[in-house]
């Protein structure tokens, strides 16, 4: 009789569960700190955040599997493959980024934000969200999500007084709470056609289901898409955007904008392009349409932000987000129409690192901008140059980089690998609606990069950024530069090994 006891794979599931130890480290440190002393979590939180980052290097030459089936070893819950560690070293530096933000952010709140709670609830929504990509079976999938999802509810309205952050945690938490019911109902049915969980299984099973099944099999796959498609801020899904990242602490929008996309867009990967292949020409359509209408509803959005009006720099990089999320649903939808659709999903894996890396690097600056314009507008903007010539530059590149120009070549790269998908996917309609885009957003992309050149009215005041965040801003720069040389390295890094 084979045991049913399972060794674990410690080394396998390493990343995500330090920051859940660490998490747990700083909720009973804050216990026994005295309140001077407090802001010693952030850095503890830092410090494990790295170390949680660090424990991928020992998974990169080879995959490993864990929580498997005790009658077929090939069957698991649990893997550490080259798509989960793409996904990992994003959450995770996206998260270690968001923290250095996040230590400045705590010591001007002036007390309105508890640490030990915030850093708790910021360690537990990475853990969750490092989780999400090694997710092989749908319980594991759901619950990931929502270990990533519902601290960042908490965190979102976290501000002690503040209404517009306890509506923006509202209209998040409504809108959030809707897609995870409307998944579970898609997966109960998916589960109720299929006996299993298990992706690749899924994947398997689903295409031989009984007659009588096959509606109630259909409904799943569409519920499931649906509720995935609030995850990722999809249109017509994004109405909470905005208002969350403006109520938000602003690592928090940060860390939604980047951190919140990829546990998103890998859930959507993993339930499409895995579990439900079979299913490619019903779902490939539905997201190729999503993606066209994101990215322009989020770019004409972006477009009609006054620059005057009080946190337009933040509810522009919101919409911007919005967009954005429209070019990585291209390649996702690329794949169900592909015969290579682990190059289509090494696409979106490509655009998310460079989004990843100049959008932070953008919230950096604004960060920054913020401590001294309160009401952080684009118009605030007018001027860097003159207070803060590094900065500027810096701001004007990452700009470069989401428009896709030059200098920043890694976002030139990233928009044509995920254009040179829609077109080897025969999606050329979905190409244009693409180019069109690009075009709409370099007008607001450009509008505020010659902002930061333009003479200022009155004294240039000066932006004296504290460590952290002069650490964030130098970083995402450093990545930025480093892929602007060398964009090679970046589809040699998002080989998925997927399939």
């Amino acid at each position: 009789m084979s045991s049913l006891v399972q060794s674990v794979d410690w080394l396998a599931i390493a990343p995500p569960t330090v920051a859940a130890v660490v998490g747990l480290v700083v909720l009973v440190a804050d216990l026994f700190l005295a309140e001077s002393r407090k802001p010693m979590l952030g850095w503890i939180a830092v410090a494990g955040l790295a170390a949680a980052a660090l424990m991928l290097l020992p998974l990169l030459d080879a995959d490993r599997s864990t929580f498997c089936l005790v009658g077929d070893t090939e069957v698991c819950s649990y893997t550490a493959d080259r798509f989960t560690l793409v996904i990992q070293f994003l959450v995770l530096g996206g998260a270690l980024l968001c923290a250095l933000l996040s230590v400045t952010a705590l010591k001007d709140s002036g007390k309105r934000l508890p640490e030990g709670e915030y850093w708790f609830l910021f360690l537990s929504s990475a853990a969750g969200a490092a989780l999400l990509p090694a997710s092989r079976d749908l319980a594991t999938l759901v619950v990931a999500l929502e270990v990533a999802s519902l601290p960042a509810f908490a965190l979102v309205g976290l501000r002690h007084g503040d209404r517009r952050s306890s509506e923006a945690a509202l209209k998040f938490f409504l809108s959030s709470v809707t897609a995870t019911a409307v998944s579970l109902l898609g997966i109960s049915f998916v589960y109720a056609a299929t006996g299993t969980l298990h992706l690749t299984r899924v994947a398997e099973r689903i295409q031989d289901v009984d007659g009588q099944l096959a509606t109630l099999a259909q409904t799943g796959v569409v519920l499931t898409l649906v509720g995935f498609a609030f995850k990722t801020a999809a249109v017509p899904f994004h109405f909470w955007v905005p208002d969350t990242y403006v109520g938000a602490p602003l690592p928090i929008a940060a860390y939604l904008s980047v951190i919140g996309k990829a546990v998103g867009f890998s859930g959507l990967v993993l339930v499409t392009v895995v579990a439900l292949p079979s299913y490619a020409d019903a779902w490939a359509p539905a997201l190729a349409v999503l993606a066209a209408l994101t990215m322009t509803v989020g770019n004409v959005g972006a477009l009609r932000q006054q620059s005057t009006r009080a946190y337009s720099a933040v509810r522009l990089l919101a919409w911007s987000s919005v967009g954005q999320a429209g070019y990585l649903l291209v390649p996702i939808a690329a794949a169900g129409y592909s015969d290579d659709p682990e190059k289509s999903v090494g696409s979106t894996l490509a655009y998310a690192l460079m989004y990843g890396a100049v959008n932070l690097g953008a919230f950096s600056v604004a960060a920054l901008v913020g401590r001294a314009h309160r009401l952080n507008r684009v118009a605030d903007y007018r001027g860097l140059y003159a207070a803060s010539p590094l900065t500027a530059l810096l701001m004007g590149f990452f700009l470069l980089c989401l428009a896709g120009l030059p200098p920043g070549v890694i976002g030139l790269f990233a928009k044509v690998t995920v254009f040179a998908a829609a077109v080897d996917a025969g999606l050329g309609w979905l190409a244009v609606v693409m180019a069109v885009n690009v075009v709409i957003a370099l007008v607001y992309y450009l509008r505020w990069t010659a902002l930061l050149f333009r003479a200022t009215e009155g004294e240039p005041v000066r932006h004296r950024g504290p460590a952290p965040v002069t650490v964030a801003i130098a970083l995402t720069a450093v990545l930025g530069v480093a892929l602007s040389g060398a964009p090679q390295l970046v589809l040699r890094f998002t080989d998925t090994g997927l399939f």
